[in-house]
């Protein structure tokens, strides 16, 4: 899990993330690469 300022640069990366809000922060997950987690706020 990376804590980044954007999110846009990481979404890119791979064609399978999604940008989730959650609780207030906002996540990049993606089921086929579980590695590619990120969270703002």
């Amino acid at each position: 899990m990376k804590v980044v300022n954007s999110l846009k640069t990481l979404k890119t990366r791979d064609r399978n993330c999604r940008v989730v809000r959650r609780k207030g922060r906002v996540y990049v997950i993606n089921k086929k690469n579980p590695r590619m987690k990120a969270r703002q706020g």
